[in-house]
């Protein structure tokens, strides 16, 4: 367990913990606490946190780094949910108005490097994917499961991959002589049916699509950023971590939304346009690790941190 804790580097730490604005006494939700790299900075400085997460594997190794260091954790709770729910699991322990919300979006670090939680083709494993494993359909429900016009469009949607058709169809070639099962059986499938071009290996983009389908994650974080803008009192901040092309896209627009914009109008002056509650930007463009962090954690390359601000009354 201790080298698993360790391998988890926490991505763009100190930009976040910045831009959040942490104080002392403060009060903060980190929707996706994993295995605590965030949250131990906000505690540090002082903050109180609920930290919530739907991986039992990661809330036990929470737990064990409490109980080896209780007053480095002084002023943290715990709950087991999925930060979709965040404003009911927050509201269910006595947190109403919090002061800021993080949310650390995509796959550990440790979630990736185990072969037995499915979500690598580095890897072999079981084609799991699941973030919570206590229930709810795998990856290799949907691949042996769904029809090839719906992996196609699960591919095409959330893995934004161009041999989507292709690849549904070998699948469901490939699944009538027996059942798909591990990484690597799929991994390979899709490297033979649209071959190796460039650095990425090609099935990159359907892993990524099979993992956010199989943890709806786009609705999750749909979810996340409404009731978490609900839930932050007026000049608490909302911090959100992305890897992904299309969880960067929803952020933003939904930030971009709240923020809103001055329309000059014909007869003179100006009027907001936007969402409510209106909110501004604390980032005005998307924060990127520095040359030196991404040499030291590669999986930083990709991470954009967005940040906005809830106005006040």
């Amino acid at each position: 367990m201790e080298s698993t804790i360790a391998s988890h580097v926490p991505v763009l730490l100190k930009e976040t913990i910045d831009a959040l604005g942490v104080r002392a006494g403060g009060r903060y939700v980190d929707g996706t606490l994993g295995r605590a790299g965030h949250t131990r900075e906000i505690l540090a400085r002082g903050g109180e946190v609920l930290g919530i997460d739907r991986d039992d594997q990661a809330l036990r190794e929470v737990a064990a780094q409490v109980q080896a260091e209780p007053d480095r954790f002084k002023g943290l709770t715990v709950a087991k949910g999925n930060h979709g729910d965040l404003e009911r699991v927050a509201r269910e322990n006595g947190w109403e108005d919090v002061d800021g919300i993080l949310l650390d979006l995509g796959v550990s670090s440790p979630q990736l490097d185990e072969a037995g939680r499915g979500f690598s083709f580095l890897r072999d494993g079981p084609l799991d994917m699941r973030m919570d494993r206590s229930g709810g359909v795998t990856a290799a429900d949907l691949v042996n499961g769904e029809s090839a016009e719906r992996l196609e469009a699960i591919f095409r949607e959330l893995g934004e991959e161009r041999d989507a058709r292709r690849i549904a169809r070998a699948i469901e070639k490939a699944r009538t002589a027996h059942a798909i099962a591990t990484t690597a059986e799929l991994a390979d499938l899709v490297a033979r049916t649209v071959g190796r071009h460039g650095a990425h290996h090609p099935a990159t983009r359907v892993f990524q699509a099979l993992r956010m389908a199989v943890n709806d994650e786009l609705g999750e974080l749909e979810r996340a950023l409404d009731g978490g803008l609900r839930l932050l009192k007026g000049g608490g901040r909302f911090a959100v971590i992305t890897f992904e092309s299309l969880s960067d896209r929803m952020v933003k627009r939904f930030f971009a939304a709240h923020v809103g914009r001055n329309v000059s109008l014909q007869q003179g002056g100006e009027r907001w346009e936007g969402a409510a509650p209106r909110a501004t930007a604390v980032t005005r463009r998307a924060v990127v690790a520095t040359d030196f962090e991404t040499k030291s954690n590669p999986r930083a390359r990709s991470a954009k941190l967005r940040v906005i601000e809830k106005e006040r009354n």
